[in-house]
């Protein structure tokens, strides 16, 4: 009989000791899962961003950031857009048709924009990540109708964000998604028919 009590002590502690420790190994595990969860920071960098342009005057530019990247927002004037065609038509630029650029499907066109007159593009050149500086207005030479400059290296950008040829950027400046959800507001980081 103290076989039987012996063995049924030692099972019953057997088995309140892998109880106990499996309770102790998914408490300790709670913290390490919940910390692989992005925090509310990192939730909020990556949601979609609203961009009112009712104040952005003709020929000005606004800088939003949106998931840690700066992105410009160009109200292009009437002679802005003339001059696009100037670009293209000179043969200066790299990838005029932006067939191996980086954009949506609804930017795919001569002015890389879901409406003409706003430009929205991500301010890094695609050469190693410098902000381009805004010079729309034209000169000092023949081949410079208004765009985006990058000092750092001498990228050069056309008032779509092609790139120019000769120049070590290899591609067109990024469009982002976005959509306008309202005449005056975009909102990036959200696919055009997307609700």
């Amino acid at each position: 009989m103290t076989d039987d009590v012996d063995r049924n002590r030692r099972h019953f502690l057997t088995l309140a000791t892998a109880v106990t420790g499996g309770a102790g190994i998914a408490l300790a595990a709670i913290p390490f899962l919940s910390s692989l969860k992005p925090s509310a920071r990192a939730q909020a960098l990556g949601a979609p961003v609203e961009v009112p342009l009712a104040s952005l005057e003709p020929g000005e530019m606004i800088r939003v950031e949106w998931r840690g990247r700066l992105v410009f927002v160009v109200r292009r004037t009437e002679e802005m857009l003339g001059r696009l065609e100037q670009t293209k038509s000179h043969d200066l630029l790299r990838d005029p048709d932006s067939k191996v650029s980086e954009q949506p499907e609804f930017a795919v066109n001569g002015y890389r924009s879901a409406k003409p007159e706003y430009l929205v593009i991500e301010g890094s050149c695609t050469h190693l990540g410098c902000a381009p500086l805004p010079q729309f207005q034209v000169g000092p030479s023949d081949d410079w109708y208004g765009g985006f400059f990058c000092p750092c290296h001498g990228s050069k950008f056309d008032l779509a964000g092609r790139v120019y040829k000769g120049v070590p950027a290899p591609t067109n400046l990024r469009v982002p998604p976005y959509r306008f959800i309202k005449d005056d507001v975009i909102m990036i980081g959200a696919e055009m028919g997307a609700a």
